[in-house]
């Protein structure tokens, strides 16, 4: 497979930081209606040091709170899925989310100042039940809070119909 050769390859990382407009906006989105994730008085009843984010959060921390300035100096590289995907379509074929996954090592708190690094970690194909060939990309983003602990290691797979 022509994309086999991106595995290990590093995506580029982001520091960002949760807001908690943010997290209330993500929560009403998902109608989540707990007030934990609005109310600091809430989540510390609820056993918090702050409010958290709901748990599908990290498939949009990317897009919230990363400011120019917290930036790693290594930040905005070439992203590796966007050379996977551009192959994987050069022929055509869609590309679609095949899965998000998250292993939690602490909840995600508002204030939280997360850095990421990740990986593409596994390249695998399947044959398509209508004929052709499926190409699953998966890859793995660890969030680290400022003392370099980990908070959230997020996995997401796409897939390539051909």
């Amino acid at each position: 497979m022509s994309v086999d050769r991106y595995v290990g390859a590093s995506l580029p990382p982001q520091t960002v930081v949760v807001e908690r407009g943010p997290v209330a906006a993500f929560a009403e989105a998902v109608t989540d209606d707990d007030p934990v994730f609005r109310d600091p008085g809430a989540a510390a009843e609820a056993g918090f040091d702050a409010i958290p984010t709901p748990p599908t959060w990290p498939m949009a921390m990317h897009h919230w709170g990363a400011f120019p300035e917290l930036q790693p100096d290594d930040a905005g590289g070439e992203h590796p899925m966007w050379a996977i995907i551009g192959e994987l379509t050069a022929d055509g074929g869609l590309i679609l989310h095949g899965e998000e996954e998250f292993v939690y090592h602490r909840p995600v708190l508002v204030g939280d100042v997360l850095t990421s690094s990740g990986r593409v970690s596994e390249i695998y194909t399947k044959d398509g039940s209508g004929g052709g060939t499926m190409t699953f990309v998966v890859t793995e983003t660890d969030w680290r809070d400022e003392d370099g602990e980990p908070v959230v290691t997020e996995i997401r797979t796409i897939i390539h119909r051909g």
